[in-house]
């Protein structure tokens, strides 16, 4: 395979398809050397890219997260010194690898693409690598690996199991599921049904082009994502929705029938929470403010926190959280999640209810955090939570709390991770 001739100026604009390439490599910089999440450095990775492009740059660079332990091994079978884990050409080498053993896409493209991305470095040994492994008729394996902090940490919590489940649940794109606005009111949409008033659709396409999304019938909000609000129930006192961006659970509290006051930090974040109650036709207040800082006027009926975490239960989604959280984020998210939590349960009503949940699969962000709060706060107990609450085939814990892991409902799609209790405040 012969490489193509290198640009006679280093200003010389790039080819086709070679931009897509540049926005991915800048993608993965962020976040594996700077930390970022996927979504937050995606557009200024993907800055001036139409907007296909700008998908398949953050499809290349979400599944290189998804395969790096195993492209990395690829990588170092085939050189004879170890590349840098920050090295240009390995990160050029992971994206033309994983276009040609992931993708689909032709080697010969596959390669031409991403030899820019290294001019005036090695060129020829990433062709090189390249070459060879391709001609050895290499494969990535199913299912993917995960990194080896992640699998020892998961493991050390939750098994053998688990950590199978997992490797299985990051292979396999997950489910679009729709939240309704009416339970009464079905789009004429292929899927499945798993619990009233939600839709596992069997088929994606571009959302807004959906029956039913221009008319406000539903929402876009992962099943796992829906219990929270859903256990909250139906009503027409108040709740307050903390944490509330991007806004799925204030619209369910909404359509519940809920007085509901929705807060949360991100303004930026808030903006669709604004767009989806104009195109559903609910109403909340809104409000942006630090919860550390922030009080309400009056107690209320019902207060969801949905606290902020490591996100590691949204893994399918975002496999970027393999990545980039640490120990010492997921000890800072636990930190401020008990802190959100003490200040949260002030603000429920004697014989009210208080909804805890978190994203997460780590037990500090869960487990522990509702263990600590009991202790400390005997005006609360737990709302046990009940099998028919919830889609058949998951059940609640012994202690009414609801753990959900990688392999929960795996045969319909499976459900991102979560930790949710409900509490009573005594009257």
């Amino acid at each position: 395979m012969k490489p193509p001739r290198r640009p006679s100026s280093r200003h010389e604009p790039d080819g086709p398809g070679v931009p897509t390439r540049r926005a991915a490599l800048k993608l993965l910089d962020a976040v594996l050397r700077r930390g970022l999440a996927l979504e937050q450095a995606l557009d200024s990775a993907a800055q001036g890219l139409a907007p296909n492009d700008r998908g398949l740059a953050h499809a290349i660079a979400a599944e290189v997260l998804r395969r790096l332990p195993d492209l990395d091994a690829l990588i170092d079978s085939a050189t004879k010194q170890q590349l840098p884990d920050d090295a240009k050409a390995r990160f050029a080498l992971r994206i033309a690898l994983v276009q040609a053993l992931a993708l689909g896409t032709p080697g010969h493209a596959a390669i031409s693409t991403v030899l820019p991305l290294v001019d005036g470095g090695p060129r020829k040994l990433v062709h090189g690598v390249f070459g060879t492994l391709v001609r050895q008729g290499v494969t990535l394996p199913e299912p993917p690996t995960l990194p080896d902090a992640v699998a020892l940490r998961w493991h050390a919590a939750w098994g053998d199991q688990m950590i199978e489940d997992a490797e299985r649940a990051i292979a396999v794109p997950p489910p679009l599921d729709l939240t309704l606005r009416d339970a009464q009111v079905a789009p004429d949409l292929p899927g499945k049904s798993l619990l009233p008033g939600h839709l596992r659709l069997d088929e994606k396409g571009p959302v807004v082009m959906l029956e039913g999304f221009a008319e406000g019938d539903w929402w876009v909000q992962d099943l796992a994502a829906s219990l929270p609000a859903r256990l909250i129930g139906k009503d027409t006192g108040t709740a307050l929705d903390l944490c509330a961006a991007p806004g799925g659970k204030t619209l369910q509290l909404a359509a519940a029938g809920w007085q509901v006051t929705a807060v949360d930090v991100s303004e930026s974040r808030l903006a669709r929470l604004h767009e989806n109650l104009e195109r559903t036709g609910l109403s909340a207040e809104v409000i942006t403010a630090d919860l550390l800082v922030w009080k309400p006027r009056a107690q209320a009926d019902a207060v969801l926190l949905d606290a902020p975490c490591s996100a590691t239960g949204i893994f399918r989604r975002h496999p970027d959280v393999l990545h980039r959280v640490r120990p010492s984020l997921i000890r800072e998210m636990a930190e401020l999640q008990g802190k959100l939590l003490f200040r949260a349960a002030e603000w429920v009503k004697p014989g009210g209810i208080l909804v805890f949940s978190t994203c997460s699969l780590e037990p500090e962000e869960g487990e522990a955090q509702l263990a600590a709060f009991l202790k400390a706060r005997s005006d609360y107990a737990i709302a046990p939570i009940r099998a028919e609450e919830l889609p058949h085939g998951v059940m609640p814990r012994a202690d009414g709390s609801l753990r959900l892991l990688p392999g929960t409902l795996a045969d319909v799609g499976g459900l991102d991770g979560f930790f949710i209790a409900r509490l009573t405040r005594n009257p």
